[in-house]
């Protein structure tokens, strides 16, 4: 695995006031043994099929999912497939992974660590927190006829820690805000570290849009952008009229991404519930989306979904916690699939644009790492073996 960034060199600063993720470990975890990646704000992982790029990504959207809350056999409805194929079991017949990150913010670098056991039994069997060299919060399968795990969460009062159980299904460090009252300076850093990791991880959006899809016509309704785009004209017709700044950039995007002159992006409702999509070519020619390439939508949609936010988009967002505190990562597999270079290289230059302003990240997956490896601010890690 190779590194490569072209972002500007690291200054002396004020902790980040938007929590970010800056590294991601995973271990026995499909093609990745022992595995650290470098996060930035935009990172992309090139390589060839197999090589780890799509795990890589389904490993963070998984941490990001069980810090939202969510039960492992939601996120891992088949965690076998996420074992490497010739891992052996141990004398008890297990067999499972790990995945973590590291996450930067107010509280400094916080570390997140999980093992999982896929078999014979999916479950939590192990979870630490640390930060400053100090553990946390720290799990441990004791006896494994019960679904629950024993957890001990650093106090510093007249006791140095608290134990007691946790639920075997669920992330610890999610939890700690329901079980750990704030009482003691040390439980209160534990608090702060856990909601800056869960801040963090939480408001993810996971893309792969479908030109298929976007080619219908769509019906009116909430206005949030599903993950496969299905409903991109019913996003266009409610984003325009909301910002126009924003639009104006989205416009200014996609004349630069698709073929023909473009002077505008419409959207016209059809009097049955259902909204489409033009692009104003400018001579009074007007084309639906539904004619365009497969390319050209991808490239449409993606660059929709930089410019805008967790408001539009279908994200589950900490609601709890100030829009300034957060940070939108969207993970994108196959950011380049049916681009050409052109469109590759404009869709990762708005992005390094959109990622700098420190509100939105973007973790994707390219096949061909020339087209973008000189964007500065770029993060490429290569998995070539």
């Amino acid at each position: 695995m190779t590194v490569s960034s072209l972002a500007a060199p690291a200054q002396a600063e004020a902790r980040p006031d938007r929590p970010g993720a800056t590294e991601l470990r995973l271990a026995a975890f499909a093609a990745h043994r022992r595995a650290r990646f470098p996060l930035g704000p935009l990172t992309l992982f090139t390589g060839p099929s197999g090589s780890g790029k799509t795990g890589a990504l389904r490993a963070y959207e998984a941490l990001a999912r069980l810090g939202g809350g969510a039960a492992l056999d939601e996120v891992f409805p088949d965690p076998v497939a996420c074992v490497p194929e010739r891992a052996v079991p141990d004398a008890q017949r297990r067999r499972g992974f790990r995945i973590g990150c590291t996450v930067d913010g107010p509280e400094g670098p916080v570390r997140l660590d999980v093992a999982v056991q896929a078999e014979p039994e999916l479950r939590i069997v192990g979870e630490r927190l640390t930060a400053g060299g100090l553990t946390l919060l720290e799990t441990a399968l004791r006896d494994p006829g019960r679904r629950a795990v024993q957890a001990a969460w650093h106090t510093a009062g007249s006791s140095p820690v608290t134990r007691g159980p946790l639920p075997d299904d669920r992330l610890g460090t999610a939890l700690l805000p329901l079980r750990v009252s704030g009482r003691t300076d040390g439980e209160r850093r534990v608090l702060a570290a856990a909601e800056q990791t869960v801040v963090a991880l939480r408001s993810v959006y996971a893309c792969d849009p479908s030109p298929r899809r976007m080619r219908a016509a769509a019906p009116l309704g909430a206005g949030r952008l599903l993950r496969g785009c299905d409903n991109l004209a019913e996003v266009l017709w409610r984003t325009r009229t909301e910002c126009g700044h924003r639009y104006a950039h989205l416009v200014t995007a996609v004349r630069a991404g698709c073929a023909g002159p473009v002077t505008d992006v419409l959207a016209e409702p059809l009097g049955d519930g259902t909204v489409r999509a033009l692009l104003d070519r400018g001579d009074g020619v007007r084309t639906h989306l539904g004619l365009l390439g497969d390319g050209e939508l991808r490239y449409l949609a993606l660059a929709l979904v930089l410019l805008t936010g967790p408001g539009v988009l279908e994200v589950d967002s900490a609601g709890e916690v100030p829009a300034a505190l957060q940070t939108l990562t969207v993970l994108a597999d196959g950011l380049d699939r049916g681009l050409d270079v052109r469109q590759a290289g404009e869709l990762v230059r708005l992005a390094a644009r959109m990622c700098e302003r420190g509100h939105i990240r973007l973790l994707g997956a390219v096949g061909d790492a020339v087209r973008v490896c000189e964007v500065p601010g770029v993060t490429v890690v290569d998995l070539t073996p």
